[in-house]
């Protein structure tokens, strides 16, 4: 009895010191070359009008699980992902902080030009290089623009990622902004809806009213399910430091459509899906500003796909749904092979 009790002591304690020293290496910063500034990592990118600086965090270790957040936008930042401090800690998850070019901690230079998909994926591949991901590691999940961020990396470099995560976007513009007109405006008090347009006929997409109305009437039906006065310190800091100059000129004056001349009006790559080879995990959201199901039939398109639905979410389902969002994308992120 005395023998049977001593070995299974040990083997407790192997458990717990296993257990420990496996947490003790996802916080151990010592051999790595950004433990002086906590994981931070200023990365210098070439681009057409010169070199640049892009800011990035690391947190945790793990050789397996590297995840890149690419924020939305575009023009806002990294802050808003903060919620993911909650899970995936407690999952080994390694995960990565970045604000691109022209946000908060990255240089913003002021040069129209850089403005471009292809322009900011060349960047995305030069931040992975610099943080050594690659196809056995490198996860990538974006969200909104950081989406089509992820779409267009993925179809250009696929064989450096080991899985993609398409969070509350749809494949095509075009269709985004028919939903947003067809389905969601129709929802709002017409006497505001017939204001809003009214700005946007007349191109004054930066006045104060205008705004208002679509943060007051349109944002907590569908981009946050939340009183603006409750909406989480992550978001509303995002939200302070967003820069409209880019915002405006790719994504247009707000998330209510694509409307005007913005750059990503035209963007579509539905037919393009099938293409993707790697793991593919599209997200959305009941109340979101795009189509649910148009976020689940992407998952369908391309050869390796799932597909995360939140009935409570909104294009913020990482706050409004918050446990469905992350339970189901930690649990995809260690599903994987």
């Amino acid at each position: 009895m005395i023998k049977k009790i001593t070995i299974l002591f040990s083997v407790l304690l192997a458990s717990c010191i296993q257990n420990s020293e496996s947490k003790n290496n996802y916080l151990d910063y010592s051999s790595k070359e950004d433990k002086l500034s906590g994981g931070v990592k200023i990365i210098q990118i070439q681009t057409p009008s010169g070199k640049f600086n892009v800011w990035t965090k690391r947190i945790g270790n793990n050789p397996t699980k590297k995840v890149l957040l690419l924020h939305g936008g575009p023009g806002f930042d990294h802050q808003y992902f903060q919620a993911a401090d909650s899970y995936f800690p407690k999952e080994s998850i390694e995960y990565y902080y970045y604000d691109q070019l022209g946000s908060n901690k990255s240089d913003n230079p002021k040069d129209e030009s850089l403005w471009t998909i292809d322009r900011f994926v060349n960047e995305v591949e030069q931040v992975r290089q610099a943080l050594n991901l690659n196809k056995d590691n490198f996860i990538l999940l974006g969200h909104s623009w950081g989406g089509i961020l992820g779409i267009e990396y993925a179809l250009k470099y696929q064989n450096n990622l080991k899985a993609l995560i398409i969070s509350n976007m749809v494949p095509s513009i075009p269709d985004y902004i028919r939903y947003a007109n067809d389905v969601l405006a129709p929802q709002l008090d017409p006497e505001v809806l017939k204001k809003i347009r009214a700005f946007e006929e007349s191109g004054d997409y930066t006045n104060p009213e205008y705004f208002s109305l679509v943060e007051k009437h349109y944002y907590p039906k569908h981009a946050l399910r939340m009183p603006l006065e409750k909406w989480p310190d992550p978001v509303t800091r995002s939200q302070s430091k967003l820069n409209y100059d880019i915002y405006l000129k790719m994504q247009g004056p707000s998330e209510f459509g694509v409307v005007g001349d913005a750059l990503l009006k035209d963007w579509d790559r539905k037919d393009d899906l099938k293409k993707l080879k790697i793991p593919v995990l599209t997200i959305g959201g009941k109340y979101d500003t795009m189509d649910p199901k148009q976020m689940e039939w992407m998952s369908s398109e391309v050869q390796n796909g799932s597909y995360l639905h939140c009935p409570n979410g909104s294009h913020w389902s990482m706050y409004d749904d918050q446990e469905t969002y992350f339970n189901g994308v930690t649990k995809y992120i260690n599903s994987l092979p």
